[in-house]
């Protein structure tokens, strides 16, 4: 019963909103973390977890892990109906939630203060990492059907590699997915619960985290300021990976605007809960 009061069971909405994010490709996990004001906190629990202290960041993981595999495996086919029938509404709805967190992340490392021009020339250094990702582009292949030693090896690294990206705040694992090739797999995979294909990609995918994690710890314990600095770079940065283009009808422009206001609006209101 203790380890159940220890649990922070908002966590569990938490994790819908990453989740949500995590499979779309452009739009990163790390960066709804930032706006639901637990970035700092994610990186400290993942790292804890393997430390005496483990059931303390259990009770904020915990949650925040059912909250991200049950909106994954409930919402797949949900989030790619909707970016295959309204892609331009849908990405400026993301675009309005990540812009209405710049004001609430630069409080938060109390820019107007703390930042200098080296701080300055990282978040520059941050935003052109993340915005350059715009240029890789790549068509979606076809999902593999047919599976030997080898395509289990490449699926465990791009699981590796895409969810190092996850808990970085502007780069979208899912996106680095499409890069390499493994996005309409793994996607497959989930949809038709294809056991082995998920424990191979879920393992790196874990692995990936916890690598990740204690770099991005290291950096926000030595170098908290610069490190804000760079995040609040890439979260600008993913603006422009995100941006979908003007619609060229009055309708879908009329409703980009509107999705694009309720992610404002919805930024606003975390923030006002998450950084009161």
């Amino acid at each position: 019963m203790g380890e159940l009061r220890g649990m922070e069971w908002k966590n569990i909405f938490r994790g819908l909103l990453m989740g949500a994010s995590d499979i779309i490709p452009g739009v990163s996990g790390g960066t709804i973390a930032v706006v639901l004001g637990i970035y700092d906190r994610l990186i400290e629990a993942i790292n804890g977890f393997f430390s005496k202290d483990w059931k303390k960041h259990m009770g904020f993981l915990l949650p925040l892990g059912i909250g991200i595999v049950t909106v994954i495996f409930a919402l797949a086919n949900v989030i790619e109906w909707l970016f295959e029938h309204f892609p331009g509404p849908t990405q400026f709805g993301f675009l309005g939630l990540i812009l209405g967190v710049i004001p609430f992340l630069l409080k938060k490392s109390d820019a107007k203060n703390t930042f200098k021009m080296q701080h300055l020339f990282l978040l520059i250094v941050g935003t052109g990492l993340v915005a350059s990702m715009v240029f890789f582009h790549t068509g979606e292949s076809d999902p593999v059907t047919s599976f030997s030693t080898m395509t289990y090896v490449w699926l465990f690294i791009s699981g590796f590699i895409a969810s190092s990206a996850m808990i970085l705040p502007g780069i979208s694992g899912s996106f680095l997915l499409l890069v390499l090739g493994a996005y309409t797999t793994i996607i497959s995979a989930v949809k038709n619960l294809d056991l082995p294909v998920i424990m191979v990609v879920g393992v790196g995918i874990v692995l990936g985290i916890i690598v990740m994690s204690k770099i991005i710890h290291f950096f926000l314990k030595h170098y908290e300021i610069a490190t804000f600095a760079v995040v609040t770079g890439m979260v600008l940065g993913s603006v422009v990976v995100i941006f979908p283009g003007w619609p060229v009808e009055l309708a879908g422009l009329l409703l980009s605007i509107t999705t694009f206001a309720i992610g404002l609006l919805v930024a606003y209101l975390l923030g006002k809960v998450e950084y009161s």
